[in-house]
């Protein structure tokens, strides 16, 4: 048994020392680790003396790397240490393993430079999947937080540096950048695009051989204060941004002349349109209402040619044609359409109202019924079109064209 714990700790802590493995307890998803430390004692951090005084301990339960696909937890006793400096401000402290453990971390180191490595080669959302994807669950922002507590690296001193601007708020906020272009790399930011903040940045690098920069004028104030050493080297995009700006506002300036060079072109002859087939249907070939629409059509047509009517009443009714349709037959033909048009009149007792004529309707006289007698009749509204006479409860309605009709309403 001794030899399987000691092929374990050569298994999972080959780089870790002073620790040993108790026990190992696995099932189908996590693997269990119970480890303790092997010194005696652990030095202070506050103070750095040596003590072996045990105060107390406890349980903590740091993630590590997965191993097979299986997540593994270090169920790892820690032990609580009394500082013998009395002039130390700590009064107790915790052992941490050296390659394993730090204060207040949930992680193993191991499984936490492989977290950071994922997040410096994918960024936050990307390097969660991933690791995710690896057996190593943790959130993005989790990831992005690991990165940014990576030290700042040691950057060497430049040679060559590319001076820019950069906009934290376009055309209001400016910065400036600067760039190693021999490892293209970005160095540093200013927060500001002033010649005193370039030049007190490059004195502090004397090293500095060249400068590239654009053609600002407050970036050569800069340069010649700070760098007096250093060449100043326009660099190449801006160049020919310069150089095409220039271009286009002398094309601009001299657009009359260019003008004047090029011929007319010629003018294309136009062409005649295309006179419209008369025996052409709006009607496709086949379809279901094409029959019928040209037989109505031919129907009211006829109609026109055998001196009907203008109402076409009786006429449309006889081919089962509606007095709507026909009426836009003949208007569609060019034919003259008679419409009566009268104006609504308010009717009092002992008037008479005139509607407009038509002789296929005889005329027809209203008067008080007998049932009625002794009640005042209510107030009538007639018109000629459209019209409907109340009296004592009979409603007469009147079509569009009414005869020639007189309407007496006598007195109470």
């Amino acid at each position: 048994m001794e030899e399987v714990v000691l092929r374990l700790k050569e298994l999972l802590f080959l780089s870790v020392a002073d620790i040993e493995v108790l026990s190992v307890d696995m099932n189908i998803e996590i693997v269990r680790v119970d480890v303790q430390c092997t010194k005696v004692g652990a030095a202070c951090p506050g103070c750095g003396a040596w003590s072996t005084r045990v105060h107390s301990s406890y349980l903590r339960f740091p993630a590590d790397a997965p191993s097979a696909g299986r997540r593994v937890v270090l169920r790892l006793r820690v032990r609580r240490f009394r500082c013998r400096d009395t002039v130390c401000a700590r009064r107790t402290f915790v052992e941490q393993i050296p390659g394993l453990t730090r204060r207040y971390g949930q992680r193993t180191e191991r499984l936490r430079s492989a977290l950071t490595s994922v997040g410096l080669a994918l960024a936050g959302r990307a390097g969660a999947r991933l690791a995710a994807a690896l057996g190593m669950s943790v959130s993005r922002s989790t990831v992005l937080r690991l990165v940014d507590a990576l030290p700042e690296p040691e950057v060497p001193a430049p040679r060559v540096v590319g001076v820019d601007e950069y906009a934290t708020r376009k055309g209001r906020h400016y910065g400036t950048v600067l760039v190693d272009v021999e490892a293209r790399r970005p160095i540093d930011l200013l927060p500001d695009r002033e010649a005193s903040s370039l030049a007190a940045w490059l004195a502090q690098r004397p090293g500095i051989e060249v400068v590239c920069r654009d053609r600002a004028p407050f970036f050569a104030e800069g340069a010649a204060a700070g760098a007096p050493q250093a060449v100043q080297v326009a660099d190449r995009w801006h160049l020919w941004h310069n150089l095409s700006e220039a271009a286009e506002r002398s094309v601009a300036q001299h657009r009359r002349c260019l003008r004047v060079l090029m011929p007319a072109p010629a003018q294309p002859e136009p062409e005649t349109p295309a006179a419209p087939d008369p025996s052409a249907s709006p009607w496709p070939t086949g379809h279901r209402f094409a029959g019928r629409t040209r037989a109505r059509h031919a129907a009211v047509h006829a109609l026109l040619e055998a001196g009907t009517q203008p109402t076409l009443g009786p006429a449309t009714a006889r081919h089962g044609l509606a007095h709507r349709q026909a009426g836009r037959r003949r208007r569609e033909a060019g034919g003259p359409v008679h419409r009566p048009v009268a104006e609504p009149v308010i009717c009092s007792k002992g008037q008479t109202v005139s509607t407009p004529s038509c002789p296929t309707i005889p005329s027809v006289s209203l008067s008080r019924p007998e049932s009625s007698a002794g009640r005042r009749h209510p107030r009538r509204r007639c018109a000629s079109a459209n019209t409907a006479v109340s009296t004592g409860g009979v409603n007469t309605a009147s079509a569009n064209a009414w005869p020639a009709t007189s309407l007496h309403i006598p007195a109470a």
